[in-house]
């Protein structure tokens, strides 16, 4: 989970450490699991720190997802001669 949460690094200016940490928890839960992905299956697949309730907690949040998408998108996956279009739709 360690290389997850440095991937997600790029985010603390607008996730806390909480919520970075079940984002990490979450994502690698994803990667693991195949076929349906439900919250109970999530639950399931993690490791400690990843409990049904803990994931229901981080579903219900408010994020600003346009805002973290781009800022992981412009730590990552940008390069000096590369144009990014990004579009979010509502």
């Amino acid at each position: 989970m360690s290389e997850i949460i440095t991937l997600l690094a790029c985010l603390n200016p607008v996730l806390s450490y909480t919520l970075t940490r079940q984002l990490a928890c979450i994502a690698e839960a994803m990667l693991a699991m195949s076929g349906r992905v439900t919250m109970l299956g999530l639950s399931r697949c993690t490791s400690q720190g990843g409990s049904y309730r803990t994931i229901q907690r981080f579903f219900s949040t408010q994020l600003n997802w346009p805002l973290i998408r781009w800022l992981f998108v412009r730590s990552h996956l940008r390069d000096k001669n590369d144009i990014i279009l990004m579009l979010v739709m509502r």
